[in-house]
C-alpha cells in the first residue's frame, strides 16, 4: 500500500536552526470528528485510507506518517503592540509539506499536539470547541473566496483539557500555503542575525514569489508583494464583515492567507468599532481598525528587511532603503482602498465609473447601515433583491421603510449612468447575489454548534451549519435559520476567546 502522504519538506531541509525537531504527544483514544474529503482530494490524498482508524491515529498525533519531519517553528511577535522576542509553536507541529494536484506546496500542521520547547507555561493541548471553530470559519472563508488556511481533520483525543473548566481534548490538522509569519522574520531580526533573515527571505521568495528570485531588488519586491497580498486580504475581510480579533504580527503570514481563527467573529449590525474578543480591551483590533493595524504590522516586517534592502551598511544605503521601504508602507492605504472599492462595486452591482463617486456611494451606504443598526450581511443581500425589483425585503431591515429612499435613488442613478438599460437590472441582481452571501458564520449559530459538540458529543448542529456555510450564496428556505442575526441583546454581550 502506498504511503498516505508524499512529503517533500523544504522548511526542514533548507532552514536548519529555524525550528526544534519534536514529536507529538500520544493520546489515549483517537477518534475522527471531522475529515475534509474535498481538501484531501485537492491534496492528492486517499480518503479511504485516512477517513478511519489510521487517519484518526495520524491526525491525533499517535502515528507519525512516513516522510513526516515534525518540528516546532521559531518566531517572535508584536502582541497588542508589545514585542515578545520568543513565541514559537507552543502547541503546534509542522508535520511536513505536500505538493497538491495543482502544483502548490502546502504545509500540514498539527495544532493541539502537546508541549514543545516553545510552550512556556502552556500544556500544548487544544479543546474540541476551538478546533471545530477553525473548521467552520476556515471553510466559510474558503467558500467566500477569501484566502485562508483550512482544516483537513479534527481528531478527539479522549483526554480532558483543563481551562476555566474541563473540556474534551482535540487536535486540528491545518493546511496552509506556508506558516511563514511576520513574526518569523522578527525572531531573527531581534537577535541581529541578518544572515538568517536573508536566508528566510530567500526561502520566502522561492516559495511564494519565485519570479523575484535573483533580481537586484528582490527584498524590496518581497515587501511590496506581501503588502499587496495583505491589502487584498483585508479588503475582502471588510467586505464580508469579518473581524480577526487578534491581528498580532505572529498571526500575519507572508502568503496572504487568513490564519489562526481564535477570537474571530462576524459583524451583524454594522459598526466600525465592533470588538468581540475578550482580550482586546482597548479595541486595537476592532473591525474598522484592521486596515491601519495591518499597515503597522507591515512596517514591522519592513524593519526586519531594511539591512537586506540596503545591501550595504553605509549611511547612504540605509537612508535609501528606509525611503524605499517607507514608500511601500505608505502605498498600502491606496492599494487597500482600490481592493476595497473593487469589491464594493461588485456588491453594489456597478461596473465601475468615477472612483470618487462610487466610493462616496459605498461609504454613504455604510453610514446609512450604521445609523439605523442594520445587519451588514442581509443589507447587501437584500440590495440584490432591490436590483431585481423587490425593495420590500431591504426596507424591512430598517426601522423606517423610507429610510433608504434618498440613497436608493442615488444608487439607481449611478447604475443607470453606466449606460445599461433598465432591462439589465435582473442580470445585475444575479451578479450581486454571486458576491453578496446570505449565509455567514453567525456568531450565535457557531456557538450553538460548538456547545452541542463539546458538551454533549452531538455533531449534528456542527455538520448542518458546515453544510450551509459551504454554499454561502445559496438562499434555501430550509436554511432560513442560518440567515438571520441574533437578537440585539445577544450580540451586545457576545464575546469570543482565543481558545488556548
Amino acid at each position: 500500500m502506498p504511503a498516505p502522504f508524499q512529503f517533500d519538506n523544504t522548511y526542514a531541509r533548507d532552514l536548519p536552526g529555524f525550528y526544534a525537531r519534536w514529536q507529538p504527544a500520544a493520546v489515549p483514544a483517537p477518534d475522527l470528528l471531522f475529515f475534509n474529503h474535498d481538501l484531501a482530494a485537492e491534496l492528492g490524498l486517499d480518503p479511504d485510507v485516512l477517513d478511519g482508524p489510521e487517519g484518526a491515529a495520524i491526525f491525533a498525533g499517535n502515528q507519525v506518517p512516513d516522510g513526516a519531519e515534525p518540528l516546532a517553528q521559531a518566531y517572535a511577535g508584536h502582541q497588542f503592540g508589545g514585542f515578545s522576542p520568543q513565541l514559537g509553536d507552543g502547541r503546534a507541529l509542522l508535520l511536513g509539506e505536500v505538493v497538491d494536484r495543482f502544483g502548490r506546496r502546502r504545509d500540514l500542521m498539527l495544532k493541539g499536539s502537546g508541549r514543545t520547547p516553545f510552550s512556556r507555561r502552556g500544556d500544548g493541548k487544544a479543546a474540541v470547541g476551538p478546533m471545530l471553530r477553525e473548521v467552520l470559519i476556515g471553510e466559510a472563508m474558503s467558500a467566500l473566496g477569501i484566502p485562508t488556511t483550512r482544516a483537513l481533520a479534527v481528531a478527539a483525543t479522549g483526554e480532558p483539557v483543563y481551562r476555566e473548566r474541563t473540556l474534551p481534548g482535540a487536535v486540528l490538522t491545518r493546511v496552509a500555503d506556508s506558516h511563514l509569519r511576520v513574526g518569523t522574520f522578527e525572531y531573527f531580526s531581534a537577535r541581529r542575525d541578518t544572515e538568517r533573515v536573508q536566508q528566510l527571505a530567500e526561502y520566502a521568495i522561492a516559495r511564494h514569489d519565485p519570479d523575484l528570485a535573483g533580481t537586484d531588488d528582490r527584498y524590496l519586491g518581497l515587501l511590496r508583494r506581501v503588502a499587496q497580498r495583505q491589502a487584498a486580504l483585508v479588503a475582502r475581510w471588510m467586505n464580508v464583515g469579518f473581524i480577526h480579533g487578534v491581528l498580532n504580527t505572529d498571526n500575519v503570514v507572508i502568503s496572504g492567507e487568513t490564519i489562526d481563527y481564535g477570537p474571530c467573529a462576524f459583524l451583524e449590525a454594522y459598526d466600525p468599532d465592533a470588538v468581540f474578543s475578550s482580550i482586546d480591551h482597548g479595541g486595537r483590533y476592532a473591525y474598522g481598525n484592521q486596515p491601519p493595524v495591518t499597515r503597522w504590522n507591515l512596517a514591522r516586517l519592513a524593519e526586519t528587511l531594511l539591512p537586506l534592502i540596503a545591501g550595504q551598511d553605509t549611511e547612504a544605503a540605509v537612508s535609501r532603503a528606509v525611503g524605499q521601504a517607507t514608500e511601500v508602507i505608505d502605498a498600502f492605504p491606496a492599494w487597500y482602498a482600490a481592493e476595497l472599492l473593487t469589491g464594493q462595486r461588485a456588491k453594489l452591482g456597478l461596473r465601475g465609473g468615477d472612483d470618487a463617486s462610487d466610493r462616496a456611494l459605498a461609504e454613504d451606504w455604510l453610514t446609512l447601515l450604521q445609523e439605523h443598526r442594520v445587519d451588514f450581511t442581509l443589507a447587501w443581500r437584500r440590495l440584490a433583491d432591490a436590483a431585481d425589483g423587490n425593495e420590500a425585503p431591504l426596507r424591512a431591515l430598517f426601522p423606517f421603510p423610507q429610510a433608504p429612499d434618498a440613497w436608493l435613488a442615488r444608487w439607481r442613478s449611478c447604475a443607470e449612468s453606466e449606460g445599461r438599460s433598465a432591462a439589465d437590472w435582473r442580470e445585475r441582481a444575479q451578479h450581486m447575489r454571486r458576491v453578496n452571501p446570505v449565509v455567514i458564520p453567525r456568531n450565535h449559530r457557531v456557538e450553538e454548534a460548538l456547545a452541542a459538540a463539546s458538551e454533549h458529543g452531538d455533531l449534528g448542529p456542527f455538520q448542518r451549519l458546515l453544510a450551509a456555510l459551504q454554499h454561502p450564496y445559496d438562499e434555501r428556505p430550509e436554511q432560513a435559520a442560518y440567515h438571520e442575526p441574533a437578537r440585539a441583546e445577544v450580540t451586545a454581550c457576545y464575546r469570543t476567546f482565543c481558545g488556548t
